[in-house]
């Protein structure tokens, strides 16, 4: 297909697709990254999915919960199969400090709070060489050094994700400890930049609707 969001986006115009309905395909003709970026992934070697939810009780300010539980879960998963995965905020997935796997999540809000979610994923299982100029592309593969059934592994994420996300609704405090805990460079100095420039801080907290808390090194927040 073009990609799994814009198939599943199509499915919920068309159809009265239940929540926890699941797309995916062994490839995309038209993947798509955070910003218009083009994601890479070779034909029938990776995960490539989307997800869809509709969850019209979740309050709209509340939304990034849902980008912090399937990464949880993601970071879950693959931390089963060696540790070294994180969250490079807000979504994307690490091994160390080389990109596994992205997430694009495209909500339709109303007044009455969120209509749909649908949250895309691409993860690198199985492909052992990347070609696009992304500068840090890595798979499960590279990692492990052996070949990972792509089927049982997106099975297990969604095992693992519908139970964490149970905790958007039951324990959020836990959901976010549990997000800031596999975040990247969390509470170490780096360099980071804003409307002021760069800066080397700490990553302090993030707040509900997922903004990042940094102290400078002069205790500025």
């Amino acid at each position: 297909c073009d990609s799994t969001n814009a198939y599943l986006q199509r499915l919920v115009a068309e159809t009265d697709a239940p929540e926890g309905t699941v797309v995916s395909t062994s490839f995309q003709t038209n993947g798509r990254g955070q910003l218009s970026n083009v994601w890479e992934a070779e034909e029938g070697k990776n995960i490539l999915c989307s997800i869809l939810l509709r969850p019209t009780s979740l309050p709209i300010k509340s939304q990034f919960l849902i980008s912090q539980a399937i990464s949880v879960a993601i970071v879950d998963v693959l931390n089963s199969y060696l540790d070294g995965f994180f969250i490079k905020w807000p979504n994307d997935i690490y091994y160390k400090e080389d990109k596994i796997a992205g997430i694009l999540i495209e909500n339709t809000l109303s007044s009455a709070g969120i209509s749909t979610c649908i949250i895309g994923l691409g993860l690198n299982v199985n492909q052992q060489t990347f070609r696009s100029d992304a500068p840090n592309p890595i798979s499960l593969f590279n990692i492990i050094g052996r070949e990972t059934s792509v089927p049982e592994l997106l099975q297990s994420i969604l095992e693992r994700f519908n139970k964490v996300y149970e905790l958007a609704y039951t324990n959020v405090a836990l959901l976010r400890e549990n997000y800031f805990n596999n975040l990247l460079f969390s509470g170490k100095m780096r360099m980071y930049s804003d409307e002021g420039g760069e800066f080397i801080g700490k990553i302090l907290d993030v707040e509900n609707d997922g903004h990042l808390i940094i102290e400078d090194m002069e205790g500025n927040k």
